[in-house]
């Protein structure tokens, strides 16, 4: 398993008087850059389009400056938050030799007034000082992502269109609903195949037929219900394709693994391990915290609360993980994990609380089974495939 960076503080000794430091305020229309060049009092900020050349250019402006002041730079450092924009100019900027960094958002600690004034350079100044607590190895000045490869990036990408189409089949079934229902019609389902050939036949509670605007509405609605399932059905067979062709990769024997477990079906296997298992968490917390599954504790003097779930991590794995925590009670009842939590919730705890902390323990459970071959107590897998 590739080794695990600790990316909440740098492990490289930072020299400053030969770094030259850089942060970027990134928006769509223009990019506004701050610099700490070694040799300079200043600290010289520069707006540019968003022209990653233009960038690099500065750069080298700022290191040539530094040069002339008989300050030799032997590293560049750059950072900017993570955004729209993706992680697309860091792979680039490193590519051609710059250290690039991407900060979590929600990591800058900013102040707590209560009009406090916020622009783009007050931005980046601020940037600029969590950044050099960063780069000096302080704890607790910011974080930085994880920055993806572009096929890491690319394999996201099925198992998020699908659950897409999924919520865009979801809405046209209940726009279509909704319109007979304000007509007194109940129990159509325009989601079974044959539900076109039937929709001409309907009739009111007055015996009338459909009028002639909702109908043509309605089969527009079902010939857009139909590509959409065609190509749900089109994603889950390349899904297929991609397993059979390379079932010996990392994260494909990860999902193929997952998907013996009986109860996780193979969409979820690919979701699970494309979005959190396959990343190079630290430990069982970082798991959970990726997940938004740990909580939020309150406490000041004497008082002491919960706050509920943190949801600050990556909100599609929490919403299937709950979903897949009710099936798993369902097809794993003799499971550790199951019995655990009837145990809990025969002594009184509500289930609705404790079916967050089941999934905080399967994600974590199925974490150890995909990197360390743990298979949890009791659980039951179906034969190899």
């Amino acid at each position: 398993m590739p080794a695990v960076d600790d990316l909440s503080r740098s492990l490289t000794a930072l020299a400053q008087d030969s770094t030259l430091m850089t942060v970027i305020e990134l928006s769509k229309s223009s990019w506004l850059v701050a610099g700490m060049v070694p040799g300079i009092e200043r600290h010289p900020v520069k707006k540019l389009d968003p022209d990653p050349v233009a960038l690099l250019n500065l750069v080298s402006r700022w290191r040539c400056e530094a040069e002339r002041k008989e300050r030799r730079i032997e590293r560049v450092v750059l950072a900017f938050e993570a955004g729209r924009d993706g992680f697309w100019l860091a792979r680039w900027l490193r590519e051609r030799g710059i250290e690039a960094y991407v900060i979590h958002s929600t990591s800058v600690a900013v102040t707590r007034e209560h009009r406090r004034a916020k622009t783009d350079r007050l931005d980046t100044a601020m940037l600029l000082r969590v950044f050099l607590g960063w780069l000096r190895g302080e704890r607790g000045h910011c974080r930085m992502v994880a920055i993806p490869t572009y096929e890491e990036e690319d394999a996201k990408r099925p198992s998020r269109e699908r659950e897409s189409l999924v919520g865009e089949r979801t809405r046209i079934i209940n726009r279509m609903k909704g319109a007979l229902a304000r007509l007194g019609i109940r129990g159509f389902k325009p989601e079974l195949r044959r539900a076109p050939e039937k929709l001409s036949a309907l009739l009111t509670p007055e015996g009338e037929l459909l009028p002639s605007n909702l109908l043509e509405e309605m089969r527009r609605e079902m010939t857009r219900l139909s590509l959409i399932r065609e190509q749900i059905v089109a994603i889950e067979q390349a899904r297929l394709v991609r397993l059979q062709q390379a079932p010996t990769s990392r994260p494909n024997a990860m999902t193929t693994l997952l998907a013996r477990v009986i109860g996780v079906g193979l969409e979820t296997a690919d979701m699970l391990v494309q979005e959190v298992l396959n990343r190079n968490l630290r430990d069982r917390r970082a798991v959970a915290r990726y997940a938004g599954l740990t909580g939020s504790p309150d406490e000041s003097g004497s008082r002491r609360r919960e706050k509920g779930l943190a949801k600050a991590g990556n909100a599609r794995v929490r919403r299937g993980l709950i979903q897949l925590a009710w099936r798993f009670l369902m097809f794993q009842k003799d499971s550790g994990l199951a019995q655990w939590y009837r145990a809990r919730t025969g002594q009184g705890a509500r289930k609705t609380t404790m079916i967050v902390a089941l999934a905080r323990k399967l994600l974590i459970a199925l974490w150890r089974m995909v990197t360390v071959g743990e298979v949890p107590t009791g659980v039951v897998l179906r034969p190899g495939m």
